[in-house]
Order: structure tokens, then sequence, then C-alpha cells
């Protein structure tokens, strides 16, 4: 790790020598991440799980998937021949366990897809289905790029939160956007007035909440996820996304007592807010916008269905049957299970803050549990 930690920055840092001086932080972003080869995302370090950096809610149980197949049984019984499409699968855990619920109620579908942009994570995808999913590897397909006219189900769990934001903040003079420079040998924060395209849209937040931002307040605005979230309406011919992800609704992400913003790095389960340091070795992420992803969602044609936290859609998705399938397991097991659908559902640990929405498109009947509970009013 320390060869690799000092050559990192040292390219970044080339980066940004090479700008003049400079680059947003959503370039920075990137380049922590997705940089080939030294990016977090692409260089081979332990990443999920106890022995990684954060805990998915796939990495803390079955029950995640189990439920989750509920509702891709509820889509693709109206879709043809439809197929599932997964984006960033982290370990392979959740596709197993969707195909193996799915498998055990007669539903599978006619692919499984799966779209991964990091070389590392894909190769033990692979080995993980080899081993746990022999018999299905005909159907499980890693894709290079999006399907056009693909017609089933989207998942895309904790993929938004990765995607780079550009960061503003509040002065006298108006808004100035936040970039990454050097000061000696360590990155440091530096300010441009905004641009055209940030200042409008911090403008359009300011009206639409009712408030001017304070003076000094800081925060992001994720252009990346809006861009996704367009995409997908250019390629989904019938079928329905499932979006997982830290987030919130747009007031209570502009909040005043949110004055930092929302961006999180996760090191070894320490979780911190300073991005400019472990460059390639932290994962940095950005809650999200919920009011914002409606809103491109809209544009892009595509229909919101509902929009609720974890927890209701567990409660709504069939955990009650879960419960009942685990009764009679042994108690040692049983025990282990219900320990981990409360971290899957209490407010204190994963129920609140993650929330879950559905976007359509063509002719798709609402989703059973959007019955349970339903929150697009506050969006």
């Amino acid at each position: 790790m320390t060869l690799y930690y000092l050559s990192y920055p040292l390219i970044i840092r080339s980066k940004i020598k090479k700008a003049g001086g400079q680059i947003s932080f959503a370039e920075f972003m990137y380049e922590a991440l997705y940089s080939k080869g030294l990016g977090y995302y692409n260089a081979g370090l332990t990443k999920f799980g106890r022995d990684g950096d954060f805990i998915t809610a796939p990495e803390v149980s079955t029950i995640f998937g189990r439920v989750l197949a509920n509702q891709c049984i509820e889509v693709l019984a109206q879709i043809e021949n439809g197929g599932i499409l997964e984006f960033g699968a982290g370990t392979g855990k959740l596709a197993v366990d969707i195909l193996s619920a799915l498998e055990e109620k007669k539903s599978l579908p006619r692919t499984y897809n799966i779209l991964e942009v990091s070389p590392d994570l894909e190769e033990r995808q692979k080995n993980r289905l080899k081993n746990d999913l022999p018999h299905m590897l005909d159907r499980i397909n890693w894709l290079s790029e999006i399907p056009s006219n693909f017609e089933g189900v989207v998942i895309a769990n904790e993929v938004l939160d990765a995607l780079p934001v550009e960061r503003f903040i509040k002065r006298k003079s108006g808004i100035y956007q936040l970039f990454v420079s050097l000061k000696g040998d360590t990155f440091a924060w530096a300010e441009e007035k905004a641009s055209d395209q940030l200042l409008k849209e911090v403008t359009f937040i300011e009206d639409e909440i009712g408030k001017s931002f304070p003076l000094n307040y800081q925060s992001e605005i994720n252009f990346a996820a809006r861009s996704w979230v367009d995409y997908l309406g250019t390629f989904i011919k019938h079928g329905v996304v499932f979006l997982f992800d830290y987030g919130v609704s747009r007031r209570e992400y502009y909040a005043i007592d949110r004055n930092d913003g929302w961006i999180r790095c996760y090191y070894r389960h320490y979780a911190h807010s300073n991005p400019l340091i472990y460059p390639g070795i932290q994962d940095l992420t950005s809650w999200i916008d919920f009011s914002a992803i409606a809103h491109s969602a809209y544009e892009a044609g595509l229909n919101i269905m509902g929009y609720q936290n974890q927890s209701q859609f567990f409660l709504g998705g069939g955990l009650e049957n879960e419960i009942l399938r685990i009764s009679n397991f042994p108690n040692d097991e049983k025990i282990k299970l219900l320990n981990e659908i409360k971290i899957l559902t209490l407010p204190s640990e994963m129920g609140e803050n993650f929330k879950f929405m559905a976007l359509g498109q063509g002719n798709i009947n609402s989703l059973t549990t959007f019955d349970y509970a339903d929150r697009r009013q506050v969006l």
C-alpha cells in the first residue's frame, strides 16, 4: 500500500499542474474513484464487507436481495422475456441473492446483465457467481455499455452517490465553485467564481426552497447523477428502474444547518468528511438530492412510480413472508437473520437514511411496496 499511496497522489498532482494549478472537485473525485488502475474502484483493494471500508445492504443480509426479488417478479410478470440489468454489482452478492430467490419462486429472467466499471470488481463478481450459481452462468452477462431498447428491471444500489459532484460556497460577492489545488505537497481547496451552469443551478435551488443560502454555506450538486438519469430514458424501452441510495428531499438536502454539504468518506469503516486525504484508498460519496433525481426523471419521460425509505420498502415488499420463512430455522441462524433485519430496517441503522425510488417506462402497474407507503409528496 505504501508504494501505491505514494504514487497515486503524484499522478493527481501532475494533473493539477498541467491544468494550470487546479482542477474542479468533480474531476478530483473522478480521478480518486475511477482513474484507470489506481482509482478506488479500479484498484485491487477490499472495499465491501467487514474487511473493507463499508458495508452495503446486500452485504448485511440475503434478505435484501430476497425482498427486492419480489419487486422484480412484479415487473417481469408484465414484460415478456424481460431481463435484469444491475449497475455496479459490487461483490456479486446481490446478483446471487436475487437469482437464487427468483429460481426458488420459478421466476428467473431471460438474462441477468451486469454493467461494471471496475475490472477488479468484475473479476470478483465472475468468481463468486461461478462458485455460487454455476448452473446459471449461461444467462449472466457482463456488458461494456448500456444496451439499447432494454426491457425489464434496472437495479442501481448505491450507484448515484459514487458519481462525481461539484461543490459550491456562498460568499459576500456571490457563488463560488470549489476547486482542488496544491499547497506544497498536499491537496487544498481553491475558489473561483461559479460557472454559468453552476450559478444557474444554485439560484434555481434557492428559488425552489424559498430562501437564500447564508454566507459561507457550502454544498454539492450532482450533475453526473442527473445526466445518468437522463440517459436512462433513452435506452429503457419498457421496464422499471430501482434506485437505492443514501439521500433526502431537496429541502432536507439544502437545509440551513447542513452548511458543510453531504460529502462522506469511508476508510476501514471510519467515516469522515475530508475528501482530500487518502486519494484512491478511501471511498468518496455524496448523499443524493432525490428531488433533483425526480425532476430529471420527469424531464427524461420516466414515470416516478414511488419513493420511500428502506424500512418502508421492506415492510411493503414482503418482509413479513421472510420472517415467517425463517421462523422454523435453527435458533442461531434465526437470531442472526433477525439481527440483520434490524440493521436493514431500524431508523437508527439503515432504515431511514437509505431511500428507494422506482422509475417506470411504458405501461407498468404500480409496485405493491408503495401500497404500504409512498413519500413522493415530499420531493
